[in-house]
């Protein structure tokens, strides 16, 4: 008999299919009489097509089809186990992992992989495919978890799985008695996503060179994001204003798994030598400092109905950023008093109104760092797509990773500026704040 758990996991997987992918035949894989755990999953006919070009033609909707394939085994063992822990924890994590993103560090890997001349075969397709699931399932745990470190009640638009949980079992209560359940369910759900995520790398077949490459940078991103996460933490509560700081945490926080590791798990993926890894790696870590740096410029100065999230809760938790260390550098270095002094007042008050936080958008305006930033943002793609032409990657290929590291750049670059109050002033940042990221960052150069 099919379940509620059953149907609604099925039918959650079944809608976000698009283009054809993700269709699955009959067998193994299939929920609900799918395998248990534990049990093999090759996943090569789990795709649908597994035509190369066909995934060219639309990457993101081919990732969103492995994902369908991968949840349905996942909904199957989590119903086998409990109906409350498949509609609570296991759903949501589905729910939320399908239900948004670009699919960014998929495509990183997609490219990187045949920029490689990689992904030609049908197993090569199939395996690079179920790895980008699994990315996008540790996406998921990254974001989760966060949301309950930074107290943020919403995740694209949406309530976040934390504050989702809260509102399931507080109906009628007022004494936030289940905020500490929503946030602990919640850490729970984010621990399932990267058990996942795990399950589903591990049981990619692969041949044993690719397997040891492979396994070697996802053991290493897993904890690099972890690192990173700590550092953002750590930065917080000993008050750092560290530019070195502030770009390491970058790059280990979101940087090297948004674009590096992606790009590298490609090259792995496509058995290139050792030169063209290093260059896509290096490629993949000016871009991924650019994505970071962005990302901090859209938690100022971005439209909350364009990134789903509120605008300013970076100044609240007082979060070490390069733009907001920039900004105290060029305060100090100006004589300027108040500018200084009333970035030490506000950052990390929870309680700032929206017209303080204007104050602060201003101050990050007048000093000159936002325009460094988005300076600093272009001069990291530049010399990623340097990096990429000493790859001498195939032309195509290589052509779409610069696409993607030029609309990670342009896109946060701009950063909602009708947002912020002023206009960007000061120019570009000085020679030193741009060696300072390419240094911090690992030495890109």
């Amino acid at each position: 008999m099919r379940t509620r758990a059953n149907e609604s996991l099925a039918s959650l997987c079944s809608a976000t299919e698009r283009s054809g992918f993700g269709t699955a035949p009959p067998g193994p894989g299939t929920a609900p009489s799918g395998p248990g755990p534990g049990s093999a999953r090759t996943g090569a006919a789990l795709f649908g097509t597994l035509d190369p070009e066909a995934v060219d033609a639309d990457v993101p909707g081919a990732v969103d089809g492995a994902l369908a394939a991968v949840l349905r085994e996942r909904a199957a063992d989590a119903v086998a186990i409990d109906h409350t822990f498949a509609t609570d924890l296991a759903e949501r994590v589905a729910r939320f992992t399908l239900s948004g993103g670009k699919r960014t560090r998929s495509q990183f890997l997609w490219w990187g992989m045949r920029a490689c001349a990689g992904g030609t075969t049908a197993a090569e397709v199939a395996a690079a495919l179920r790895i980008a699931a699994g990315l996008e399932l540790l996406q998921t745990c990254a974001l989760v978890h966060d949301d309950v470190m930074d107290g943020s009640p919403l995740r694209r638009g949406r309530p976040a799985v934390h504050a989702d949980l809260t509102a399931q079992y507080g109906a009628g209560s007022d004494d936030g008695a289940t905020e500490p359940f929503g946030r602990a369910a919640a850490i729970l759900a984010g621990d399932l996503a990267l058990a996942w995520a795990d399950d589903t790398v591990t049981e990619t077949d692969l041949a044993p060179d690719p397997r040891r490459r492979v396994d070697g940078i996802w053991r290493a991103m897993r904890t690099e994001m972890v690192a990173g996460q700590y550092l953002d933490l750590h930065n917080q509560v000993t008050r750092s204003r560290s530019r070195e700081q502030a770009i390491r945490t970058a790059s280990l926080k979101s940087g090297r798994y948004s674009v590096e590791r992606p790009l590298t798990l490609g090259a792995a993926l496509a058995g290139a030598d050792e030169p063209t890894g290093r260059a896509l790696g290096a490629a993949g870590r000016c871009a991924g400092i650019a994505f970071q740096l962005g990302d901090d410029l859209l938690g100022v100065f971005g439209d909350p109905d364009r990134t789903g999230k509120p605008s300013g809760d970076d100044i609240r938790e007082g979060k070490l950023t390069y733009l907001v260390a920039v900004a105290r550098a060029r305060a100090e270095d100006a004589g300027d008093e108040a500018a200084g002094a009333l970035l030490d007042r506000s950052l990390g008050d929870a309680g700032l109104s929206d017209d303080d936080v204007d104050r602060v958008r201003e101050v990050l305006v007048t000093t000159g760092a936002r325009a460094a930033v988005e300076a600093e943002i272009g001069r990291l793609a530049a010399d990623s797509a340097r990096h990429l032409d000493e790859a001498g990657v195939e032309p195509g290929a290589g052509g779409r990773l610069r696409d993607l590291v030029g609309a990670i750049a342009g896109e946060r670059a701009a950063a909602g500026r009708p947002c912020g109050p002023g206009t960007a002033g000061g120019g570009g940042g000085p020679g030193g704040e741009a060696t300072d990221t390419r240094t911090a960052g690992g030495g890109s150069r």
